[in-house]
C-alpha cells in the first residue's frame, strides 16, 4: 500500500529570507523525498509568517489535522517546522498514535513507529523549545534595553498624534479632543457620558469608530499624552511633545482610582517628573 503524505511547511516572519527555510525550498525538498520513497503527496499545507510556538492561528495546520483521513503520515523538513512547544508536539504525537497515523521528519530521519524513535523525537523537541525560549528571552532583553534608553518601539500612533520619520507629532485637531476628554473627566463627567457626547457630535476615533467608555478609559490612562511612553512595566520619559501637563495626567489617575467602586482594584499610577 502506497503511503499518502501530507507535506507541512512553515516559515515565520523573521525566517522568510533565511536560506533553506523558504516555503518554496521546503516544498521542493519534501516532494523530492516523497518521490524517492515512492510516496504519494496528498496535499501541501503551508503556513506563512506564523510562530511554531502556537497553533491557534495556523489555518493550514488546522486544515491538515481536519483532513487526517486523506493522509497516512505528516512529512516535515525539520521538527521545529511543525512545533517549537514540546507540549503541543507531544499532544500531536498522542493524537497521531490514536488515529493510526505517523510523523516523519526528513532532516532528523526519525521513525516514530518505535519506542526509541518516539523518545528521540521528544528529546529533540525539548531542545528546540529551549532554543526558541532563549531566543524569546534575548529579544525581550533587547527590546527592554531599547525602551529604557528612549528608543521608539514600533506601534501605531495613538489618537492625537501622527508619525513622521519615527517621531510622534501632535495632530492638533485630535489633540483638542484629548484635552477636552481630560478636562471633562476632571469636571466630574463619567467616561460613558464623555463618549456619548463625542458620538453625538460625530467626533469619532482615529479608525472612524464610535467612542466607548473603554476607549475613553484608555486615553485617560495613557501616559503618552503627558510626554511618557509605556513598554511592559516601564514608564519612560520621551522627547515627544506632550498634549497635557503631567499635573493634569496625575490628577486624572487619582480621580479615576477614587471613582473605582471596588477598593481592591484601586491602583493609582501617577508619573514622576523626570526632568
Amino acid at each position: 500500500m502506497v503511503t499518502r503524505a501530507a507535506l507541512y511547511i512553515r516559515v515565520s516572519t523573521e525566517e522568510q529570507a533565511e536560506e533553506g527555510y523558504s516555503l518554496e525550498a521546503q516544498q521542493e525538498r519534501l516532494t523530492a523525498y516523497c518521490e524517492a520513497q515512492g510516496w504519494d503527496v496528498v496535499d501541501v499545507y503551508a503556513d506563512r509568517g506564523y510562530s511554531g510556538r502556537k497553533i491557534g492561528s495556523r489555518a493550514e495546520y488546522k486544515r491538515m489535522i481536519d483532513e487526517k483521513d486523506r493522509w497516512d503520515t505528516i512529512l516535515v523538513l525539520k521538527m521545529d517546522r511543525i512545533h517549537r512547544n514540546s507540549r503541543n508536539f507531544i499532544e500531536m504525537m498522542d493524537n497521531l498514535e490514536k488515529w493510526g497515523k505517523k510523523f516523519t521528519s526528513m532532516q532528523e530521519e526519525l521513525d516514530t513507529s518505535s519506542a526509541i524513535g518516539r523518545f528521540v523525537v521528544d528529546m529533540i523537541q525539548r531542545i528546540a523549545q529551549l532554543e526558541s525560549e532563549q531566543i524569546g528571552e534575548r529579544t525581550y532583553v533587547g527590546m527592554e534595553q531599547k525602551a529604557s534608553m528612549g528608543g521608539m518601539m514600533g506601534f501605531n500612533p495613538p489618537y492625537g498624534y501622527r508619525l513622521e520619520n519615527s517621531e510622534l507629532i501632535i495632530e492638533e485637531r485630535e489633540a483638542e479632543i484629548i484635552r477636552r476628554i481630560y478636562l471633562d473627566y476632571l469636571q466630574g463627567n463619567s467616561m460613558a457620558l464623555i463618549a456619548d457626547s463625542l458620538n453625538s457630535e460625530s467626533v469619532f476615533t482615529k479608525n472612524g469608530n464610535l467612542w466607548t467608555k473603554w476607549s475613553i478609559s484608555r486615553i485617560l490612562h495613557n501616559p503618552i499624552y503627558a510626554g511618557y511612553r509605556r513598554w511592559d512595566t516601564l514608564q519612560i520619559k520621551s522627547d515627544h511633545a506632550p498634549i497635557i501637563s503631567l499635573e493634569v495626567f496625575n490628577n486624572v489617575q487619582i480621580l479615576a482610582s477614587n471613582n473605582t467602586k471596588d477598593p481592591s482594584k484601586r491602583k493609582t499610577k501617577v508619573l514622576d517628573d523626570l526632568n
